[in-house]
């Protein structure tokens, strides 16, 4: 299947690790012009340097706190480069934890990882997809969206409100050849799941290898999904062959997921 994602450009966030790394690996071998976004500068070249040199690459540092700061940087890097034709929107998950014993300011730091940067940078960067007619969102949220989490309540709550942003959007710009999906990973091999992982096997009194097994048969694959099986989904989703995919939630889970 041809992709046809060759030259295209796109903003890859939190892209220095798990996911967002192997989406910005597996978009690059497709032919697209990655752009890296993360708040540490060393990570991003060291990631830089594992692109196809013949791209042209690049990265920008910032830091997910601070949206205005992070749509001035993107808003700067586009007057001087290029456009983007596909953004992935992706950051580190909140702390883990019960939503009834969740400080307010919780909620405040989630909303504005989460939501508040999504929305500056589809601001950002919505303006030239419409001028060339097509255009890629995509949203690395969690099941969460379909199944709440246990243990997991800020989490829960901020991708909840994403997927409706989300939805909201594509049917805001489905006319201009842009599209807005989420894609919703299961258990997936990443420092945030290793993260979790040693919380429920502390608060069960279990090892860490014990846990992990448990968690894995929650699955009907029996296994925790590499990221680059995830990133697959993504580079799908942002092709001009998923051009009739918009406003949905992609589980990538290995069937863990219980809803439709």
């Amino acid at each position: 299947m041809n992709l046809n994602l060759n030259n295209k450009n796109a903003l890859v966030c939190g892209s220095t690790q798990g996911i967002g790394k192997a989406t910005a690996m597996a978009l690059a071998a497709e032919g697209v012009n990655v752009t890296l976004v993360a708040r540490n500068r060393e990570k991003l070249k060291a990631v830089l340097e594992k692109l196809p040199e013949h791209r042209n690459h690049n990265y920008i540092v910032a830091d997910f706190s601070n949206p205005r700061e992070l749509q001035e940087q993107v808003i700067k890097f586009i007057e001087k480069n290029h456009g983007f034709h596909i953004v992935i929107n992706n950051t580190g998950g909140p702390r883990s934890g019960p939503i009834l014993t969740a400080a307010l300011e919780e909620f405040d730091n989630a909303f504005i990882q989460h939501l508040k940067c999504n929305q500056v940078l589809a601001q950002a960067t919505i303006p030239f997809m419409k001028e060339v007619g097509f255009g890629r969102i995509i949203n690395i949220i969690s099941t969460s969206v379909k199944e709440p989490i246990p243990g997991l309540g800020v989490s829960n709550t901020i991708r909840g409100a994403v997927g409706n942003w989300s939805k909201t959007l594509s049917i805001e710009v489905g006319a201009f050849g842009i599209t807005v999906n989420n894609v919703l990973p299961g258990f997936t091999e990443t420092e945030r799941l290793n993260e979790i992982i040693k919380i429920k096997a502390t608060q069960e009194d279990r090892s860490i290898e014990e846990m992990a097994e448990i968690m894995k048969n929650y699955t009907p694959a029996k296994r925790f999904a590499k990221p680059e099986e995830t990133a697959n989904v993504i580079t799908f989703l942002a092709s001009e062959t998923a051009s009739y995919v918009n406003g949905i939630n992609v589980p990538v889970d290995g069937g863990r997921t219980k809803s439709l």
